[in-house]
């Protein structure tokens, strides 16, 4: 499932990333621009403009909330989705690229020195050179996934 996700959920775009999920951003405010990509590249536009939900050719999600665990639930929900915990970051967050694998030694100039002597496994994107490890946002990512399972059993 991709996504289209309009410039006034950001956040909700990059959580989607890390998540897994194929997700684009859309900066520009023009409706037909956003229309026209999002039926080019089959994508879902998650966005808060609810004049957008007239045009009936496209699939979309407004959503509701402003904060973050509650426009998940709301996509998850509606789409009737789940995470897959295998594909929780192996997107780039910042270009949306998928990451390779790469050799802790091939990124030691990339990465602080305490991160180079803490962390085993390296995750690089070729599109922005970023490289990513299991840090602190994976312990956030795991912890918000752990809130969005036990509020769905309440």
């Amino acid at each position: 499932m991709k996504f289209l996700v309009d410039f006034m959920l950001g956040r909700l775009c990059k959580w989607l990333r890390l998540l897994g999920y194929d997700v684009s951003y859309f900066v520009s405010d023009k409706k037909s621009d956003l229309i026209y990509q999002s039926l080019k590249e089959a994508r879902i536009i998650l966005t808060r403009d609810h004049r957008l939900s007239k045009k009936k050719a496209i699939k979309l999600v407004i959503i509701n909330s402003d904060l973050l665990e509650e426009q998940l639930e709301q996509v998850f929900s509606e789409l009737n989705i789940k995470v897959d915990p295998d594909e929780i970051f192996t997107r780039c967050l910042v270009c949306n690229e998928i990451l390779q694998k790469v050799e802790k030694e091939k990124v030691k100039d990339k990465i602080p020195t305490y991160v180079f002597q803490t962390q085993k496994e390296f995750s690089y994107c070729s599109n922005c050179q970023k490289v990513y490890w299991k840090g602190t946002h994976w312990d956030l990512a795991n912890q918000l996934l752990k809130k969005l399972k036990s509020d769905k059993k309440n």
